[in-house]
């Protein structure tokens, strides 16, 4: 499909996301029926390769869907931003595994963390499993959970030539992943990010991931950095809810009267001053991030890699878009007034769902910290750039 009917299929959704938007939190998950519908659309195959049956989209209208799909249900557009990106695995996977996993007929939802806080040691062709994991987003919906690992030796970590630890990606059927309770949260309550557990559990070669030392398909999309891909989707939900709060705000502004006030809040010079500066903040991040994406994958496609420039942008337009729509929708939040208050108002949901995304660790304050180290050509580890 074309952008237009990527972007096409998102603007459809909005509307029934916002309809559902109450069930959604109030389930602490995404409802089955929408995960279903989200499959229908394949909007779980986005990043799987075309030759495993996927879409293989280009990162520009990636970051421009799940931005639209968060202005419908930030937790939503969550769990199709965690759903693609662990669908990326499957680019590292053995061609017939990988084939299987994902033929249309098994309707295959991925979700998992890419930290390594498991730890798994080698036996015979495949690995023991132990491990506890946050932030497991959609794993409610998913048939493949996988877990980041540090592969042990000796009771140490394994570690490659040049020093760094050895870590795989372990790809588990859902049956065998225990589900904690965790995810009481104030944010994204909807997107089902809870604790799960992996315990001695035996997982096969074929389902053991590096993203170092296994080669992917040789296309365009899998020679960007997944974790630029990721901190992209988490800055587009960011970058979503801010536009969808300040259509919010603007949408009563001109009926409500403040107490106390005489003339609507519309005609308040703060508002009109405010609202301004909103737009112009949050069309100014989305802008870099969108043109730096833009530039990145022109490269990619005309010569097989980016810069180590463009991988710093990237990152770093990320978390200031994040950053930027926190802002944003603080702002809109504090000029609702008491309406924002109330359950009923989409507000105070933006509100709290924007700040729970500016917690990721893809968009967190170090990350921009490593971009100046490297705006000044300071030695700085790009391992997760």
């Amino acid at each position: 499909m074309t952008t237009q009917n990527w972007l096409a299929k998102a603007d459809e959704l909005v509307p029934f996301l916002r309809s559902r938007s109450d069930d959604i939190e109030q389930a602490r998950r995404l409802p089955d029926d929408i995960a279903e519908r989200f499959c229908d659309e394949g909007l779980y195959m986005l990043m799987v390769p075309k030759a495993y049956g996927g879409t293989e989209i280009d990162p520009p209208t990636y970051f421009q869907l799940i931005e639209r799909l968060a202005q419908g249900d930030a937790s939503a557009a969550w769990c199709v931003m965690i759903g693609s990106t662990t669908g990326i695995l499957s680019s590292y996977m053995p061609p017939d595994v990988a084939r299987d996993m994902f033929a249309p007929e098994n309707r295959t939802i991925t979700a998992g963390v890419f930290a390594p806080k498991g730890k798994a040691v080698q036996e015979g062709d495949g690995y023991r499993v132990n491990g506890q994991w946050q932030w497991g987003s959609g794993s409610h919906n998913a048939k493949w959970i996988a877990g980041g690992c540090m592969v042990m030796e000796d009771g140490k970590p394994k570690r490659m030539s040049n020093g760094m630890p050895v870590s795989r990606m372990m790809m588990a059927r859902k049956e065998d992943v225990e589900m904690l309770d965790t995810w009481h949260v104030s944010g994204l309550c909807g997107s089902g990010s809870t604790d799960f557990v992996m315990k001695d559990l035996y997982i096969p070669k074929s389902h053991a991931i590096s993203l170092v030392e296994d080669k992917p398909v040789d296309r365009p999309l899998y020679t960007f950095p997944v974790f630029a891909l990721l901190a992209t989707g988490v800055s587009a939900v960011a970058l979503g809810i801010g536009r969808a709060a300040i259509d919010e705000l603007i949408s009563f502004a001109c009926e409500k009267t403040p107490q106390g006030a005489m003339k609507p809040l519309a005609s308040r010079q703060e508002t009109q001053g405010t609202i301004a500066e909103a737009e112009a903040k949050l069309r100014s991040a989305r802008g870099w991030l969108f043109d730096v994406l833009s530039e990145a994958w022109e490269t990619t496609q005309a010569t097989g890699t980016m810069t180590l420039a463009q991988r710093r942008d990237i990152r770093n337009a990320a978390s200031f878009g994040a950053r930027t729509a926190a802002e944003v929708v603080t702002s809109a939040y504090h000029l609702g007034g008491g309406t924002s208050v109330y359950k009923k108002s989409p507000l105070q949901r933006h509100f709290r769902d924007v700040h729970v995304t500016t917690q990721h660790m893809m968009v967190g304050r170090p990350v921009m910290e490593q971009a100046g180290r490297l705006y000044m050509g300071m030695e700085t580890d790009i391992s997760t750039f």
